[in-house]
């Protein structure tokens, strides 16, 4: 999906990292869950954890067992790692840093938003997200780009051909983390573009780069969540978690 699996996102990240260098904490607590990472530092941080396959990716996490040691700018520079489990833990903390300003979001989720701007209209979506179902026949043409394919997905290769021929695109912030994300940007051309899931991180920064609504979430209740992430939880079981959508025109 534009750039290969291992490329490293460069300016957004980059900026990112730089935006909350001045709001330096000590890293409390990290969970690397089977299916959600958790970093608690100024807040709690949530992103999906993400691990390599087969032998070659079977390395385990830089400094493990003294993660805790390090700042929490530290420990966010891991979401440049080739490491997909250091990136998603990198995610993480980058998403605790952030001081959410919820009186620039909206209550609309980005199956609503996706609706609402789809009509008639080239819709492709990269990742597979469980309300893709409920849009088929409600927008004009829709696409799923998937590099784990289901049933009427495309293959990432795709994503060349598709995305510039569509009007809106939701891409799933877990691209952060294999860092593909600049790449499919630069493939959507004038698109209405979508950042979506709980890894994306809730930054007005990233407007700077063609996203015109981050669609993430705000963890309103610690405990709750690393209760249910630590015990196995997918996303819809999870506890503790606000859904929230920053878009670019309330900046």
């Amino acid at each position: 999906m534009g750039k290969k699996e291992g490329d490293r996102p460069l300016k957004i990240l980059d900026d990112l990292l730089l935006d909350l260098k001045s709001n330096d904490y000590p890293v409390r607590s990290v969970y690397a869950c089977v299916f959600w990472t958790a970093v608690i530092t100024k807040h709690c941080g949530l992103s999906s954890t993400f691990r390599g396959e087969g032998p070659s990716h079977d390395r385990g996490v830089r400094d493990v067992g003294n993660l805790t040691r390090k700042t929490a700018s530290e420990l966010a520079k891991y979401a440049s790692s080739d490491s997909l489990l250091e990136a998603s833990i990198g995610m993480a903390t980058i998403n605790s840093l952030i001081d959410i300003d919820e009186s620039k979001c909206i209550g609309k989720n980005a199956f609503e938003i996706i609706l609402e701007k789809g009509q008639g209209k080239n819709v492709a979506i990269v990742g597979h997200f469980p309300w893709i179902p409920k849009l088929r026949g409600k927008v004009g043409n829709l696409w799923v780009i998937e590099q784990r394919l289901r049933e009427g997905d495309l293959p990432a290769k795709e994503a060349d051909r598709i995305l510039p021929q569509c009007e809106v695109v939701g891409i799933t912030g877990t691209s952060f983390i294999n860092h593909t994300l600049e790449g499919l940007l630069s493939l959507c051309k004038g698109a209405y573009v979508l950042l979506i899931g709980p890894t994306s991180p809730l930054s007005p920064t990233l407007f700077d780069y063609g996203i015109d609504a981050i669609c993430g979430s705000k963890i309103i209740d610690p405990d709750q969540l690393i209760r249910f992430i630590s015990e196995g939880a997918t996303f819809k079981e999870v506890i503790g978690v606000r859904l929230l959508s920053l878009i670019k025109a309330l900046k």
